[in-house]
């Protein structure tokens, strides 16, 4: 439903001659790059076997189509596999989009070309009144293992704690669709995690489950995701510039809109902007 709604809209690029002559030569004369993901992230990156869709997959393609180059997409299991693939050189880049943070920005750039919030996916109704992270307490929350709404979930539970109230119940999940099926299953109260993809897992839950705690800071501040590129790579510019382009003419938030990800969109792409 959600795939095919704008599926028109997406138009074909023409090749920018002044932004490929930016381009690494070594690229050029290769006629191709690979971009690295760490596998499903929806609606961004959808992998079904070694396919790619999502809003990654048509971003890549138009920004491809900009710089006549192909762009190939391999998957790896997990961040640290990701960035440590780019910064030896086995991966040109990845398009992300991938949370830029101070401390990961010491080690790589970011091109950031969407905002990202947490919020709580919970059952329809939301029976258990979680609606912000001081509601959270004494409930059964679940997360990403190692990610950043895992950290903050765990600082919380202590303020919990230290004000008299029962602590978080965290529950730590490899993948995104394990979370969903501990809340679709009553296993746990809500699941803590990035607004884009919960959007599109409530989406496909046939009206079961819906999101909370929308439109507020959550533990965060302000959060920016992005392609990723070595540290001072001249690909950054490139991909910067490309985003340029995209944005201006309007493939940009068709390919977002496309996807159900309007609220994601930023006005202007940018380097390692995340604090």
């Amino acid at each position: 439903m959600m795939q095919t709604a704008f599926a028109q809209d997406i138009q074909k690029q023409t090749v920018n001659k002044e932004l490929r002559a930016q381009l690494p030569e070594a690229i050029r004369s290769a006629g191709k790059m690979t971009a690295v993901n760490n596998g499903s992230f929806p609606p961004y990156e959808i992998v079904t076997g070694t396919e790619l869709s999502g809003a990654t997959k048509d971003i890549s393609d138009a920004i491809g189509q900009l710089l006549g180059v192909e762009i190939d997409h391999a998957s790896v299991a997990g961040l640290p596999a990701l960035l440590s693939g780019i910064n030896s050189g086995r991966y040109q880049f990845a398009m992300g989009p991938v949370g830029d943070y101070p401390d990961r920005q010491k080690a790589n750039d970011f091109v950031d070309w969407v905002r990202e919030y947490v919020v709580f996916a919970v059952d329809k109704g939301n029976p258990q009144g979680i609606t912000s992270l001081d509601t959270a307490c004494g409930k059964r929350i679940a997360v990403m293992s190692g990610g950043s709404a895992e950290k903050v979930i765990k600082e919380h539970s202590q303020k919990c704690v230290d004000s008299g109230k029962p602590a978080v119940e965290v529950q730590s999940f490899t993948d995104q669709p394990s979370s969903i099926l501990a809340v679709r299953s009553k296993r746990s109260d809500a699941f803590f995690s990035s607004q884009a993809p919960l959007t599109y897992f409530v989406a496909q839950a046939n009206g079961q489950l819906e999101l909370s705690g929308v439109g507020q800071a959550n533990g965060f501040k302000d959060i920016y995701q992005g392609a990723v590129v070595q540290k001072g790579s001249p690909l950054g510019g490139v991909l910067l510039n490309a985003f340029k382009v995209l944005m201006d003419n309007g493939t940009y938030a068709a390919i977002m809109k496309k996807w159900g990800l309007e609220n994601n969109m930023i006005k202007a792409p940018g380097i390692s902007q995340g604090q």
